[in-house]
């Protein structure tokens, strides 16, 4: 029998997000402390909906909970990002090329798409690429594919907030961007998914260099 989730308080639902966001624009950098009390303060809530929230950040791998330290941002290292874009570079292209196969809309693929050529700033610009990606594998008909790569997906957008902050190749994922989707609108679905799996290599090896080789990556 399948369980039902339980669903989250909204107060613990506005501060997990709340939160979430801050950590993925680079807001709150790897490393940094998460103290409740100022949290709460901050958001204008008790300590509970805020403790809540980062209990259930850890469990997607955005945190990490020490008894000591209480709560951090996760650091961003060569074996995490291996870990992340390993499952990535397996399901991400066979789920845009289902989702091609079965003519699936691609409406908010491009509705993201211009949300980042037009963002303001880095933060809504790294929200945008996100729900790109979100856009083009979700609908592959497989909902726990689309599941399997969301519990992934915060934790490859932390370590592309911090790649971007060392060294911001915007204009070069954009125009990927641009030709993923050309030939996945086309009807190419292999052509996407190969498109697609070079995207999501070469930007970790470029973050990353050779930390994809053992796994036989770029």
């Amino acid at each position: 029998m399948t369980s039902v989730p339980t669903p989250i308080p909204s107060r613990t639902q506005f501060v997990l997000e709340e939160i979430k966001r801050r950590i993925l624009t680079g807001q709150l950098t790897p490393g940094q402390a998460l103290v409740e009390t100022e949290l709460a303060a901050q958001f204008g809530v008790s300590k509970t909906p805020v403790r809540e929230a980062l209990k259930t950040l850890a469990g997607t791998g955005l945190l990490v909970m020490s008894q000591y330290k209480g709560a951090t941002v996760r650091m961003v290292d060569a074996d995490m990002a291996r870990e992340v874009y390993d499952v990535r570079l397996l399901l991400e292209p066979e789920a845009l090329k289902r989702s091609v196969r079965r003519g699936a809309s691609l409406d908010a693929a491009q509705d993201a798409l211009r949300r980042a050529d037009e963002a303001a700033d880095t933060a809504e610009r790294s929200l945008a690429n996100r729900e790109f990606h979100r856009a083009l594998y979700l609908p592959c008909g497989n909902p726990l594919l689309g599941r399997m790569l969301d519990e992934v997906r915060d934790q490859a957008a932390l370590v592309s907030a911090v790649a971007w902050s060392a060294d911001p190749s915007w204009e070069r994922e954009a125009a990927e961007h641009r030709e993923i989707l050309r030939l996945a609108l086309a009807g190419d679905a292999d052509g996407a998914a190969r498109a697609l799996h070079s995207h999501i290599a070469s930007f970790v090896h470029r973050a990353f260099p050779g930390v994809l080789d053992e796994e036989g990556g770029q």
